[in-house]
């Protein structure tokens, strides 16, 4: 009998939206917009509709992402920006090196790897010093005024006659790389070109790769091109923006089609703004641990690898899934030392299973987002099974709901079911005492 011949290890593209609602693309729901290249992804390949990221605010959640480990064990609580706003929220001013790469351990297995777009995990507004993007793992970067190498700095183009102003929060004065200054209605498509140039030069040289497109779209400031702005609203602006990333994209996506082997991951990495995005029926919003602040759009397609047309709407898969799930589809072991804070969940991923998870997720608030005066946010958060308490550090104040039932987080069981919450609460503060 034959030997099996083994698959080659598949191209993977990671498509992350920034500070994107729930409910912003058509095929979640949006009558707004047409999102029509994205929407393609979802038809021909899974639409997951539980999906959470690590933290409710940039960093953090990005940390999770890149790690596969709670952000908080690397002192990234909250978004970073200078170092005095650091310090004194108790951060670190980046990621640490030690920290675990997803595109380090691909590299190290023979992948191509390429960071395009938002990194804002080190090198902001007056942190200079931070180490460069390429060498958390990636041959090659192109990035925002967020990171540093080489970046894109936007151009905020108000066609009232007057200069565009540039907006770089102290990127420019930073060095260390060159600097392109661009209309920012345009930068989404300059990112996934320099990607798509990179894809094809890794098919050349016939190797595989992994790259990040990490869009600055759709994030404040909204300046899209002018014959979209209409009454100039914040809400009109913000879904011209949504419009145009997906316009932009187009490209690129079609050119994937094309190459064979590849796996592509379509998120956002928080909830919306307020008075921009949209949560959908979800309660809350960028900066919280309600629903709506951590629970995100996930998109998986791989034509032959991928099932085809499927919404899962069982598999709960949080971003720090995705460190062990893509480096099983890699083929690539997990490092010796490293402590998995998500679960593998390729399977899901492809397709095969809606097998249920194992264990928890957890969930800190990022300590510059307290809420309204008088109405805190909880502090803490846990999800187990149908089953999310939220809560101050103490564990007061605990807030329970089903969310098989009650998505929306409305009724507030606490009351109702004690020992749930002390079962909860106790695995929840036991989970906080292993942060620094």
């Amino acid at each position: 009998m034959p030997l099996a011949i083994a698959a080659p290890p598949p191209n993977i593209v990671f498509l992350l939206i920034d500070d994107m609602g729930y409910a912003d693309l058509s095929c979640y729901g949006s009558k707004l917009v047409n999102t029509k290249n994205i929407d393609q992804l979802a038809r021909e390949g899974i639409r997951f509709t539980q999906f959470y990221v690590s933290a409710p605010i940039c960093s953090p959640s990005r940390t999770g992402l890149l790690t596969g480990q709670y952000p908080q064990r690397w002192r990234i609580n909250s978004f970073l920006e200078n170092r005095e706003s650091n310090t004194k929220r108790g951060m670190a001013q980046w990621l640490d090196l030690k920290a675990p790469s997803i595109a380090r351990e691909l590299q190290k297995s023979g992948y191509a790897t390429g960071h395009f777009g938002k990194w804002h995990m080190g090198g902001q507004r007056d942190v200079g010093d931070a180490p460069l993007i390429t060498e958390y793992g990636f041959d090659t970067s192109l990035t925002q005024f967020e990171g540093l190498g080489d970046r894109i700095l936007p151009l905020l183009e108000t066609y009232d006659g007057k200069p565009p102003a540039k907006h770089a929060l102290g990127s420019d004065k930073l060095g260390r790389g060159e600097i392109t200054w661009m209309e920012r209605a345009k930068i989404t498509g300059a990112f996934a070109a320099r990607a798509q140039a990179f894809m094809s030069e890794a098919q050349e040289n016939k190797k595989p790769f992994y790259v990040n497109l990490w869009l600055d779209d759709i994030h404040s400031p909204f300046f899209p091109e002018k014959a979209l702005r209409s009454d100039g609203t914040k809400k009109t602006l913000y879904n011209a923006v949504v419009q145009s990333m997906d316009d932009q994209l187009a490209p690129l996506l079609g050119y994937l089609h094309t190459v064979p082997n590849t796996i592509v991951i379509v998120a956002s990495d928080n909830g919306p703004e307020p008075g921009a995005g949209s949560a959908g029926a979800f309660r809350g919003f960028k900066g919280n641990l309600y629903e709506g602040g951590i629970r995100e759009p996930l998109i998986v397609w791989g034509p032959g690898r991928v099932k085809s047309g499927l919404v899962n709407e069982k598999s709960v898969v949080t971003s720090v899934d995705l460190f062990p799930s893509l480096l099983k589809l890699a083929g690539v072991t997990l490092p010796k030392a490293y402590i998995p804070d998500g679960e593998d969940r390729s399977d899901a991923l492809l397709g095969k299973s809606q097998l249920l998870r194992r264990r928890p997720i957890f969930w800190k608030r990022p300590p510059d987002r307290p809420g309204p005066a008088g109405e805190r946010f909880p502090d803490l958060a846990v999800r187990e099974g149908d089953w999310k308490l939220l809560s101050m550090t103490d564990g007061t104040a605990p807030q329970l709901y089903n969310l098989g039932s009650d998505p929306g987080e409305a009724k507030n069981l606490a009351s109702t079911e004690p020992e749930r919450v002390r079962q909860l609460t106790e695995k929840l503060l036991a989970w906080n005492k292993t942060l620094p």
